[in-house]
């Protein structure tokens, strides 16, 4: 059969209309490939080739090591370690879950976690799976390493601190800097995964301590290994510090502490150079180093006992009969007392239809300011506190440095309270009643110190009447301090003469109550106090040895060696310890002792034979 001239026709304007589809079509695609070239190597061109740069030449970044921690001797106190760290590249990571499944293996670390932290990075930022990992854990990357594309074995320094707990409220730690201190970093100096100083020295001299980063520009492969070094900044190491700690007393004052709570400073008296930092419990900042787990922070912070609270600083309690200081000081400057006036001690004394007892029942009898300092008379005091009143009491506390910050400057500080009329109807929207000037006289009712400002009181007594600042770094001024930082105290050498005669009785003489250290090696002097938790009923009173461990009375030393040339000044406070001389002065000896066995060779003599010219009274107040 045979088609018609129409139907061919037809045929070929078919054939014809679908020709010029297809060759629209052709037309049409060459036209998108030779846009999205033009894209492509116009548009992107700067941005795709500096990625595929970056696929094959990498910038690393070299830590710079963080300086040491050294004592006055140049002895290390912290250190940094060597260590491997496993970490990945997400940009070289061709399947990040299988890759972390198959670390996960033989590397403990939480896999959901890890792949949200690599979702978030940026390409080329390293997210670190595992810090200080084993030497089994190194073979296993190593031998693995073709099965780990993306996957990075990198040396890192780790802070070490070489003993542990010993002086960490001094010290500090570093932990990963947060992301609110990543945002203040201005100028670029840290990366997301570097540790910083978060407290103590560690965080003061930061700037001082951290290194400086350099950089190396390396070529890779396709799996993110070096094949070779293009180019290399050296970083820079930070400054090691030398601080003012000597190591063999701090220990020697740990040591002392062992199974207690509370704290110690020791000082040199004349220019306030802290020899130890002690405050009990502790913690151990190497737990810190690795980045500390949820699990061990919430133990510190739930403890009972606040181990990472700094008592030197933070701690407030009454000063007890150490504040006899203060108040004697007050009533022979404002000529209340003279070297040779006497109050009568029958025990007790009376104020309105209150009766306020001195802590021997019997009474001391009659006693001149010397024997009340040297046997802790509370009565002597009730008298002399009254005759001076609380607002002068109070100005000659701030005089000794109590109430005022003591200015450490190495993290909060408490100033502690010393009351006036003007504070308690401010606060208390009350007037000031006589009997809180009775209990306020010996240290008790709304009076509170810290132990840094009772190491400087006793500094001041020390060195003949001079507030000398508080010193971590040798040389360095604290704020706002003027070129020496001592502050005179504009109190009579008569004054002091007299005080420190009655501190060295508190040791040597009959009824002192700190005689315990009367057989020591070196001539002490000091005043025990012993501050109450709570008030003790008058007619049903309790041994403090048969309380609830929580509402036994503090024990307070502060002490100064040798009497004729002081070179260390020492504040203890045991918290729940009892008697002063008991419990805080034997501790106070152990740091003194410790200290100047070891500069005995610069001329401080060890005195021959015990002094037993006295009968020793046990006094324990």
């Amino acid at each position: 059969m045979y088609t018609t001239r129409s139907d061919w026709e037809e045929f070929l304007e078919h054939r014809k209309s679908k020709s010029a589809i297809f060759a629209l079509l052709v037309i049409l695609g060459f036209t998108v490939i030779v846009i999205r070239l033009w894209h492509l190597q116009i548009i992107q061109h700067s941005a795709l080739s500096d990625r595929a740069e970056n696929n094959r030449i990498r910038q690393v970044t070299l830590d710079g090591r963080r300086g040491k921690i050294l004592d006055r001797n140049g002895d290390a106190l912290v250190d940094s370690r060597p260590s491997f760290q496993l970490s990945v590249i997400p940009e070289d990571l061709e399947n990040p879950k299988k890759t972390l499944e198959l670390l996960n293996k033989r590397v403990e670390f939480d896999m959901d976690e890890k792949l949200k932290e690599i979702k978030k990075a940026r390409s080329f930022e390293s997210v670190v799976i595992k810090r200080d990992i084993t030497r089994e854990q190194v073979a296993f990357a190593e031998e693995r390493r073709l099965d780990l594309p993306g996957v990075h074995l990198e040396i890192k320094a780790i802070r070490n601190y070489i003993h542990n707990d010993i002086a960490s409220h001094l010290l500090g730690y570093l932990s990963i800097i947060t992301p609110k201190q990543l945002a203040k970093d201005t100028e670029s100096v840290y990366s997301r995964n570097d540790f910083v100083g978060q407290y103590g020295i560690e965080k003061k001299y930061e700037k001082e301590l951290r290194g400086r980063k350099g950089l190396k520009r390396i070529e890779v492969d396709a799996t993110g290994r070096q094949l070779k070094l293009l180019g290399q900044e050296p970083s820079k190491s930070g400054e090691d510090l030398r601080i003012t700690i000597d190591f063999k007393t701090q220990a020697a004052a740990e040591k002392a502490f062992e199974g207690k709570m509370g704290a110690a400073m020791a000082i040199d008296p004349d220019t306030g150079e802290i020899l130890a930092y002690v405050s009990k419990p502790s913690f151990d900042p190497n737990t810190f180093a690795l980045g500390i787990t949820s699990k061990d922070w919430k133990s510190l912070i739930k403890d009972k006992f606040h181990p990472l609270q700094n008592r030197l600083s933070q701690g407030q309690y009454p000063p007890g009969s150490t504040f006899k200081i203060v108040v004697a000081a007050a009533a022979l400057e404002e000529g209340i007392i003279n070297e040779s006036s006497t109050f009568y001690c029958p025990g007790h004394f009376r104020l309105g239809r209150r009766t306020y007892r001195c802590w021997k029942r019997g009474g001391h009898g009659s006693m001149t300011v010397r024997d009340a300092l040297i046997q802790s008379c509370d009565v002597f005091f009730y008298n002399a506190g009254l005759k001076l009143g609380i607002n002068k009491i109070a100005r000659y506390a701030n005089i000794f440095g109590l109430g005022r910050y003591p200015k450490i400057n190495l993290g909060p500080e408490k100033k502690g309270l010393i009351p006036t009329t003007q504070w308690k109807k401010k606060y208390r929207k009350e007037p000031w009643i006589k009997g809180e000037t009775v209990s306020c006289s010996i240290g008790q009712g709304f009076v509170l110190t810290t132990p840094a400002q009772q190491a400087r009181m006793i500094a001041a007594v020390a060195n003949g009447g001079t507030l000398a600042p508080l010193r971590i770094i040798p040389g360095r001024k604290n704020k706002n301090e003027s070129d020496s930082g001592r502050e005179p105290m504009n109190i009579s050498p008569d004054t002091i003469r007299i005080i420190r005669e009655a501190l060295r009785g508190v040791v040597a003489a009959p009824h002192g109550t700190a005689w315990r250290l009367r057989n020591g090696s070196y001539s002490y002097a000091g005043k025990t106090g012993t501050s109450q938790v709570i008030q003790m009923k008058k007619d049903n009173p309790v041994e403090n040895k048969d309380m609830e461990l929580r509402f036994r009375d503090h024990a307070w030393f502060v002490s100064f060696a040798p009497y004729d040339a002081p070179k260390i000044a020492v504040a203890v406070i045991v918290e729940h310890g009892g008697h002063g001389g008991e419990a805080a002065a034997p501790i106070a000896q152990r740091i003194m002792d410790a200290y100047l066995d070891g500069i005995e060779k610069t001329g401080v003599e060890k005195r021959i034979g015990a002094d037993n010219s006295h009968p020793v009274t046990e006094n324990i107040h």
